[in-house]
């Protein structure tokens, strides 16, 4: 796997430590320390997970399901080429992602990283302590302000930001919203600052939840 990917793949799986941390009870500890600490454990063991390749004949599918992930009764879009991989069960299997929270990641490599991350929320308005999951301080930093957008009927939360998890992907952006009792967040590394938002967009037009 390329080193640039293995890189990724850390940034992705840290992340996951610290949604497992949270919702074990252990969020109320320093951001920062659990960071550190998940860093430091899994570059100790990096994955050797593969991506699954693409379809071979993509155009076969109906073209609505292009470049669409449905389950854990949500649907989001994302670029066709890209896979997602349950990011929780690739760390410990008896750990899988589920309706009441969840992490997933897909890359192509040197093109696009996608990481989305879920967990219930009843009641919780303002999903901003997602961006405090998902934005690795380690390698992540905004690089704006927070934009507030309305994408179809989801008012969604979106800050650009720059990364040193890769140096062929700097930029990015991360956005966050809440939809059917749970908050969600979703981050991208791309090579191109512009990139992001229109990823953003396109995955949102698409994105459908169910309570």
């Amino acid at each position: 796997m390329p080193l640039g990917a293995n890189r990724l793949l850390v940034v992705s799986i840290t992340t996951a430590v610290l949604l497992a941390a949270s919702s074990c009870g252990l969020g109320r500890a320093d951001p920062q320390e659990q960071i550190r600490g998940a860093v430091a454990a899994t570059i100790a063991a990096l994955p050797t997970y593969t991506p699954y390749p693409p379809p071979l004949n993509p155009t076969a599918a109906p073209p609505d399901l292009i470049g669409l992930f449905c389950e854990y009764r949500f649907c989001i879009g994302h670029p066709p080429d890209v896979s997602f991989f349950d990011v929780s069960a690739q760390r410990n299997p008896t750990d899988a992602s589920s309706y009441s929270r969840g992490i997933l990641a897909g890359y192509t490599p040197n093109v696009v990283f996608i990481q989305l991350m879920w967990q219930e929320a009843p009641g919780v308005g303002d999903p901003q302590f997602m961006l405090d999951l998902i934005l690795v301080g380690a390698v992540d930093s905004r690089s704006g302000n927070l934009i507030p957008q309305l994408i179809g009927d989801l008012n969604v939360q979106y800050v650009p930001i720059t990364s040193s998890a890769s140096t062929q992907l700097p930029s990015g952006g991360a956005a966050v919203w809440t939809c059917g009792g749970r908050a969600f967040a979703w981050k991208t590394y791309t090579p191109q600052p512009q990139t992001a938002q229109s990823l953003l967009i396109e995955a949102l037009r698409k994105f459908r939840c169910a309570p």
